[in-house]
C-alpha cells in the first residue's frame, strides 16, 4: 500500500508565514526554503523514520527533521505521513498552539 503525505492546514500556514517573513529580505531565499521543505516532505515517503522522535513529546510516531533553521514535524499514522507543522528550531514546541496536547 502506498503512503500518502497529508498536510495539515497549520503546516501549510506555517510555510506561508515562513516564506512571507524570508521574502522581506529575499524572494529567492524564501523560494529555496519552501522548495527544500516540500522536497524533504517528499523524501519521507521513502524514508518515513528519517527524522528523530520529537524530544518534547516522547511519542515514537511523532518525528521531526531539521531543514535550515526549521523543524518539520510529522506523525506516522495508518501508513500515512501527517505533516503537522513547521516551526523555527529555537522555538519551544509547547509555545505553539496546535502542538499543545
Amino acid at each position: 500500500m502506498a503512503r500518502a503525505l497529508i498536510w495539515s492546514g497549520e503546516a501549510l500556514d506555517d510555510i506561508d508565514s515562513i516564506a512571507e517573513y524570508i521574502s522581506r529580505d529575499s524572494i529567492y531565499h524564501a523560494n529555496q526554503v519552501v522548495e527544500a521543505l516540500f522536497t524533504l516532505a517528499d523524501e519521507l515517503l521513502a524514508y518515513p523514520k528519517l527524522g528523530r522522535i520529537v524530544p518534547e513529546l516522547s511519542d515514537p510516531e511523532v518525528r521531526e527533521c531539521f531543514i535550515y533553521s526549521y523543524r518539520l514535524i510529522y506523525e506516522l499514522k495508518d501508513d500515512d505521513i501527517h505533516l503537522l507543522g513547521v516551526i523555527h528550531g529555537k522555538r519551544l514546541l509547547e509555545s505553539v498552539e496546535h502542538f499543545q496536547r
